[in-house]
């Protein structure tokens, strides 16, 4: 009971005072997610109530129009739902509460809570599909950014302001690396977004880091695979938004988004609901559209100082890396971090294919040095990979090919530096350290 009051009085605060007459409209179809409703004339992103006898209702967002009826999409099940239901507008249209009071909170795509604590206090609220700037707002990168993971900060070294993939399938590791970067990262805020993970795995994340010292610094946003669709794409939006909001008050933000696929998941299933032909793999151009939106809010703010470092893992359904979502984020990011099903398969994590992966801004933050010996690590890896099967099957002569003589000599110390303990991290500067002293000893 008491937390019923606490969400009416939080909706209170938050809502400005309205003096216009009472707008409705009545439900009068309903196929699946998908209703329409008359007699309601309201913006698109506006959220919406239905009405449901007196002690329950539905919740619903708009998501176009059709006919001289508007187009919602529930953000529910609709259980219950019954023809000529009134419809009443709620909240303001298109925008996100943001504030100090999400930090050390988990919340769902709406910000309510799922931590068990009180209704978040939103200081201000901001745009959900953020704003457009010039290109020039978009500063470059030229500091570097630490993961604590040895083959990252060594190899596909990292900078402030970047938007990286981290690419891979499923159950190769992908989750356990943003759980070590979200811990060992250098960052004044760190901002995360679980969409369409399992609900196990958010709990998880949650007991994991909400209840330790980075805290503090810490905001979730969590909206399982279990949930309404455009519920997914309005917790990718709500942890995007938080991110641009800390980054306007010149603070140094870390965006970790756990999907990009499942947020292109979601956005074709609003695009196919909507009669929208499907395109490549069945993903309307839209949903495709819907990544390159959210990838280019993050970045270095010139205006405020501030900056959102983005880290997107995306899944490559079936290992398959020209899946069209892949495709779309590896030309859209500033980089790309490659896990591999057979490395991990070796029982080496992390499972970084390392010729495969690559940071576009490594040559603007590294030193020469540094770069000469990334060179040699990876021509030394590359070697070695390309001729694994001739190498197991024993047909290799020594002396044919120097490069492939120097990888097989230093294979040994290449396999120990890539490898990292689950929950071990390693500074920025031991990361270069180890490497040098890899290619000296090789």
């Amino acid at each position: 009971m008491l937390r019923s009051f606490d969400d009416m009085a939080a909706g209170l605060t938050q809502a400005p005072i309205d003096f216009q007459p009472a707008r409705f409209g009545l439900v009068t179809s309903c196929d699946g997610p998908l209703i329409e409703v008359s007699g309601l004339s309201i913006p698109i992103g506006s959220l919406c109530r239905i009405a449901q006898g007196r002690a329950t209702s539905h919740l619903a967002e708009v998501i176009g129009f059709r006919n001289g009826r508007t187009l919602m999409s529930l953000l529910g099940d609709a259980v219950l739902l019954r023809p000529g239901a009134r419809v009443r507008p709620s909240g303001l249209a298109g925008t996100v509460p943001v504030g100090e009071g999400f930090l050390g909170r988990a919340v769902d795509g709406l910000g309510k809570p799922i931590d068990g604590g009180c209704p978040v206090r939103a200081t201000s609220r901001g745009l959900a599909g953020g704003e457009r700037v010039g290109a020039l707002e978009r500063g470059r990168v030229r500091e570097r950014f630490a993961t604590g993971i040895r083959a990252i900060d060594s190899l596909t070294t990292l900078g402030v302001g970047q938007r990286v993939g981290i690419v891979a399938g499923s159950g190769v590791g992908k989750s356990v690396m943003i759980d070590m970067i979200a811990h060992g990262a250098e960052a004044d805020i760190v901002v995360v977004g679980l969409i369409g993970e399992r609900a196990r795995e958010v709990s998880d994340f949650v007991g994991r880091h909400m209840h330790s010292d980075a805290a503090a610094r810490t905001a979730v946003v969590a909206v399982p695979a279990d949930h309404a669709p455009n519920l997914r794409l309005r917790g990718a939006m709500l942890a995007t938004s938080l991110a641009e909001y800390f980054r306007a008050q010149g603070h140094k933000v870390l965006l970790i988004l756990d999907s990009l696929t499942r947020v292109a998941h979601a956005a074709r299933e609003i695009a196919l609901m909507l009669g929208e032909h499907g395109g490549a793999r069945g993903y309307p151009p839209s949903a495709l559209a819907t990544i390159t939106r959210l990838v280019e809010r993050a970045g270095n703010s010139v205006t405020h100082g501030g900056s959102v470092t983005g880290l997107y893992t995306v899944l490559a359904d079936g290992d398959d890396h020209n899946d069209p979502v892949v495709d779309t984020a590896r030309a859209i990011l500033d980089g790309h971090i490659v896990l591999s099903r057979q490395i991990a398969q070796r029982g080496r994590y992390p499972a970084i294919d390392v010729p495969a992966s690559l940071s576009r801004v490594m040559a603007d933050i590294a030193s020469p040095d540094h770069l000469a010996a990334a060179r040699e690590m990876r021509s030394l890896i590359s070697a070695y990979e390309s001729n694994r099967d001739l190498l197991m099957m024993g047909a290799y002569r020594p002396g044919t090919d120097a490069v492939l003589d120097r990888a097989i000599a230093a294979h040994d110390s290449i396999e120990a530096f890539l490898g990292q303990d689950i929950g071990k991290h390693v500074s920025a500067d031991d990361a270069i350290g180890a490497l040098n002293a890899v290619i000296a000893r090789g």
